[in-house]
């Protein structure tokens, strides 16, 4: 792969009868993608991507991980879509080899195009910027996603970190960082201690409680790094009088759901279990803590796939919240936030669907410094570790990330605070999601940002539980983020 970064890791196979044993399973693999039997999730859009694209290049320029590139054509949103193109109009639609070789269409399916082309899918962070400005709707991301779904469901073939130490352990142990029930419970215990030293009451974390008005999906990854998430919605939803619970048993406590991003089947294995969890509980709704993956993946792609008694009513948490901050219901002292604010916009709540103001309404009521990145909303830049890649750390795929993927982000981040350049002064990056939460861990440590910047990071939540006034102590911590 350009650059020598590896996302996969493949072996070469180590006779023509393996070479050609994979061949026949991509290809098989592509010809069920065109079947609306197999490919029940996103046919239509596949084949509008590969029918109608004119190559005008209109998402090359809104392409952050192309540009931050220095505009190498393998980074092009167009570059692995009209590979595919070029192997469907030759081995599935057979198109004559002549006219293929006079239109530059030509292609040859051996190991080196198909392992060039599964690297090739994991250099896409799937943000859709691409699909955002395209005037046909051609959406490259989505057909990057499919290209990475035949890897996987016909040849077993995807990132360690996505595949092996997400879904599978999610499935067998219940969460994808491997926590086991009676650790969260132990978790709970701890964050309830630590919500009675900031708040000087005992406020319990409800789990397993049945009816509850809705059952908050948080991603487990927020447990063990960042656990002031879930004591910030149980401050508030405490103060708000919220009817609200988490669930214990397998799956029903992390949101995350990795096959949204490589596997049609993983991620229905997945989504069941979440609304099987749900419906164990009896609640009335589930609802969608700062997590940008799942809300794509249990609010718009679990559609396809749950019908009767388990298609349970789902939502995101933040138009709620934005409802509970409006109504006067909590206490709120905005000079607490007092310190330079600017929102992350997380690709799968805002640019996928839609939900642009309820943050923006919190953060304008509660933080009397903050200030928009340029661009925002549906225009905003990927965090740079969509689709998976926050937590991919293969070989060197990290240093990938680094230099290609995440740079457009903090341009922008260090833009949004241009007039406040001095490390003295605290800033706070607001992204409300796990993921890109991740990827300003690892992009901060990286570029040492809070040093030399004085910026830090933490997602919506905590900013509310911060202004609360009656707290023992301060929520956010500079120091601690």
């Amino acid at each position: 792969m350009e650059g020598g970064n590896c996302a996969i890791g493949l072996n070469k196979p180590k006779t023509r009868e393996e070479e050609e044993e994979y061949i026949r399973k991509f290809l098989s693999g592509l010809e069920k993608s065109f079947s609306r039997e197999n490919n029940w999730t996103f046919l239509q859009p596949l084949k509008h991507s590969l029918d109608y694209c004119v190559k005008c290049q209109l998402c090359s320029d809104a392409c952050p991980t192309y540009q931050a590139s220095g505009g190498k054509e393998v980074y092009r949103p167009t570059f692995r879509p009209e590979v595919l193109r070029r192997i469907v109009n030759k081995y599935l639609k057979k198109e004559n080899k002549l006219w293929s070789k006079f239109t530059g269409g030509d292609i040859e399916l051996n190991w080196t195009t198909l392992a060039r082309l599964a690297e090739a899918a994991y250099r896409c962070t799937l943000c859709r910027r691409c699909a955002q400005v395209c005037l046909l709707g051609v959406d490259n991301a989505l057909i990057s996603r499919e290209i990475r779904k035949i890897f996987s469901q016909e040849m077993g073939i995807a990132p360690a970190d996505m595949h092996d130490k997400g879904t599978v352990q999610q499935l067998r142990v219940g969460s994808s960082t491997g926590m086991t029930p009676p650790a969260l419970e132990d978790l709970i215990s701890f964050m309830e201690e630590e919500i009675e030293e900031k708040t000087g009451k005992k406020i319990k974390i409800p789990v397993d409680k049945e009816g509850a008005d809705f059952l908050l999906l948080h991603n487990a990854g927020e447990f063990l790094a960042w656990p002031e998430s879930l004591e910030a919605y149980a401050i508030i939803y405490d103060a708000a009088g919220v009817n609200w619970t988490i669930a214990s048993e397998i799956v029903g406590y992390d949101a995350v759901n990795y096959g949204t991003w490589y596997d049609d089947i993983q991620f229905s294995r997945i989504a069941i279990k979440h609304a099987q969890a749900a419906k164990n509980l009896k609640v009335k709704k589930i609802s969608l803590a700062e997590c940008g993956h799942a809300h794509k993946a249990m609010i718009v792609v679990a559609d396809r796939v749950l019908t009767g008694d388990l298609n349970i009513p789902r939502e995101s948490s933040l138009p709620f919240l934005e409802e509970i901050v409006s109504s006067g219901k909590l206490k709120l002292d905005p000079s607490k936030n007092n310190f330079p604010v600017t929102l992350h916009d997380p690709c799968n709540m805002v640019r996928l669907m839609g939900i642009v103001e309820p943050q923006r309404k919190i953060l304008r009521k509660i933080c009397p410094q903050f200030r928009e990145m340029t661009p925002h909303g549906v225009e905003n830049y990927c965090c740079g570790g969509g689709s998976g890649f926050a937590i991919i750390q293969s070989t060197n795929f990290p240093d990938w990330r680094s230099s290609v993927s995440r740079r457009m982000k903090l341009k922008q981040i260090l833009e949004a605070f241009e007039d406040v350049k001095s490390p003295e002064i605290k800033k706070y990056v607001c992204a409300p999601c796990s993921n890109c939460k991740g990827q300003m861990r690892e992009l901060f440590n990286y570029f040492h940002v809070p040093e030399k910047s004085g910026i830090y990071y933490g997602g919506l939540v905590e900013l509310i539980a911060n202004a609360m006034p009656d707290l023992k102590k301060p929520f956010i911590d500079f120091e601690w983020h």
